[in-house]
């Protein structure tokens, strides 16, 4: 057994030359030449460089039409207020146009249009600060004087204007009368 594994161990020096030539050509067939290697390198290099290229110019249009977009929702975001608008502007021009009006006609039209007006505050989430009797806050009231009156101190007992929040920002304070504790 040993002269047998002795025997396959061992190969005549033709053989062994033979079999590195053999190797060597099929070596030189599967794997390319320097120059093959250099350029399926350049052109997986270019590859990559057209699907940056690409990649940059699809994200610079995506950063433009969001900045359109941006600039359009700017300009016309106040398009559904000014819709709801424009009857309370017809009802006040058709008040206007009437030739003979009556003292109790014109009160229901301001009325009628006032309700409009009001359905339009609703609709865009405005509504008013009318604060009397209330605490004065100081981020929704703005103190115009100052009155000495019976009762608790700091509390609003006349508005002289009504201020307004949109959602819940203050779009204009309430101009107040704020009491103070009345000496005894």
């Amino acid at each position: 057994m040993a002269d047998q594994e002795h025997s396959y161990t061992q190969t005549a020096p033709d053989q062994g030359a033979a079999a590195a030539d053999a190797g060597a050509a099929v070596n030189a067939e599967t794997t390319p030449s320097l120059e093959q290697q250099l350029r399926q390198a350049e052109q997986k290099a270019q590859e990559h460089l057209d699907s940056w290229l690409r990649a940059k110019a699809e994200t610079e249009n995506l950063r433009k039409r969001a900045q359109a977009d941006i600039a359009s929702a700017h300009k016309y975001g106040v398009e559904s207020l000014a819709e709801a608008l424009l009857p309370v502007r017809d009802s006040l021009e058709a008040a206007l146009a009437i030739e003979n009006v009556t003292l109790e006609g014109l009160k229901s039209g301001v009325e009628l249009t006032l309700r409009q007006l009001n359905a339009v505050f609703e609709k865009a989430s405005l509504r008013e600060i009318n604060p009397v009797n209330e605490k004065f806050d100081p981020h929704k009231h703005q103190a115009m004087s100052v009155v000495p009156h019976p009762g608790e101190p700091n509390q609003v007992v006349n508005v002289m204007q009504k201020g307004y929040l949109l959602h819940e920002r203050v779009l204009r304070p309430a101009l107040v009368t704020v009491s103070t504790a009345k000496d005894a």
